[in-house]
């Protein structure tokens, strides 16, 4: 081996490396982010769960129940309602994840030393969440249970409570907190990410690196023709592939859609568009191929898998990285999906997701048009 040319050879493809300021710019981007986002965003511990409740004791003893979970780095309690309609609504909404219901004979059993049954119901769409939040609420049960009876055996001279504490648990939406319940919704809006940004971002690109656009540029051809084209095809696939993510879902894991199936392929189309025209935008903007994969895999398919509460709850996220859940799409996808499939709800409750959705598709497609021209550079 000559170590001149060697050095040659090296010199050369690290002054190309320079003056690509792009393929650079990602080689070193890319390391950076990944360590970021999976360093902030890849927890499994639980904090500030949202929670409702409905106290139908309302005495000092159940709000010194309360004052355990207020205190407790593990719940935030978000609101109080009367009925068991009013803490569905907001589990429906996903405003809260957990509800708790105190009874009215609480304080009377208390004070009696007698057993008492308090009820946690989780949100089981996100079932990780919500077998933490159990666990974390027995733990809490049991240490009110040790200061009441520790109260009393100072105050009355007894101090033993045989099972002062009973936590009924119940899980809404997913009773059994199958996992699988939880993952097919998300695995769909990956499925259409992976088919949509990934395959449409190599379209425009190829035609520029393969010559074959300066002959399209020589046709009647129109820009947004030849856009919306390329786009129909994969946008068939897209479909194609969400028909058949619900099919395997039910026949094979045994997920079967609670609620309208119809409106769950509509918002669908208006998600799958929004991401076909996202990778175009990325294709014709940079006309590499290479570049345009790299940058759909950063800004498409990683946010869909760790900001968009797929994996993680958003809710156990840094506080910046919560606000930047906000511009990813899939977090609107996913609740749609989790809401229609587990929860069986429809637009009265869904219909900022899918304003959104539909915002982010004609936004894309504008965008993509916009970017596109006709000119030889």
């Amino acid at each position: 081996m000559n170590f001149r040319r060697l050095t040659a050879v090296a010199r050369k493809e690290s002054l190309h490396l320079v003056r690509d300021w792009r393929s650079l710019t990602l080689a070193l981007a890319i390391p950076l982010i990944l360590i970021l986002l999976y360093g902030y965003a890849l927890t499994l511990d639980l904090r500030l769960v949202p929670t409702v409740v409905w106290d139908q004791s309302r005495t000092p003893e159940s709000r010194e129940l309360l004052s355990l979970f207020q205190s407790s780095p593990y719940f935030a309690i978000k609101g109080f309602h009367d009925d068991y309609p009013g803490l569905q609504k907001e589990l429906d909404r996903g405003s809260a994840m957990v509800a708790l219901v105190i009874p009215g004979d609480f304080a009377g059993k208390v004070q009696a030393a007698k057993p008492v049954k308090i009820q946690i119901i989780g949100d089981g769409s996100d079932a990780n969440t919500s077998r933490l939040a159990m666990g974390y609420a027995a733990n809490i049960g049991t240490i009110y249970a040790l200061e009441v009876a520790s109260e009393q055996k100072q105050n009355q001279g007894r101090g033993e409570l045989k099972q002062p504490m009973e936590l009924i648990q119940r899980s809404w939406y997913n009773p059994d907190l199958r996992s699988q319940n939880v993952l097919i919704p998300g695995i769909i809006a990956l499925v259409m990410i992976v088919v949509a940004a990934l395959l449409t971002s190599t379209t425009i690109a190829k035609e520029w690196e393969t010559g074959t656009m300066e002959q399209l540029i020589s046709t009647p051809l129109r820009g947004p023709e030849l856009i919306f084209g390329k786009v129909i095809p994969y946008f068939c696939i897209g479909m194609a592939d969400v028909a058949m993510a619900v099919l395997i879902g039910k026949w094979i894991f045994n997920v079967p859609i609670v609620g309208n199936a119809a409106l769950l392929f509509i918002l669908s189309a208006f998600f799958l568009t929004g991401a076909l025209f996202f990778g175009m935008t990325l294709s014709i903007k940079l006309k590499s191929q290479v570049l345009a994969n790299q940058l759909a895999i950063i800004a498409g398919f990683l946010p869909t898998l760790i900001l968009s509460g797929f994996v993680f709850a958003i809710e156990n996220m840094p506080v910046p990285l919560q606000f930047l859940t906000y511009i990813v799409p899939a977090r609107y996808f996913i609740a749609i999906l989790r809401g229609i499939y587990l929860k069986g709800i429809g637009l009265e409750i869904l219909w900022l997701d899918a304003l959104f959705l539909v915002l982010y598709a004609l936004l894309m497609i504008v965008i993509a048009n916009r970017n596109f021209s006709f000119k030889l550079e």
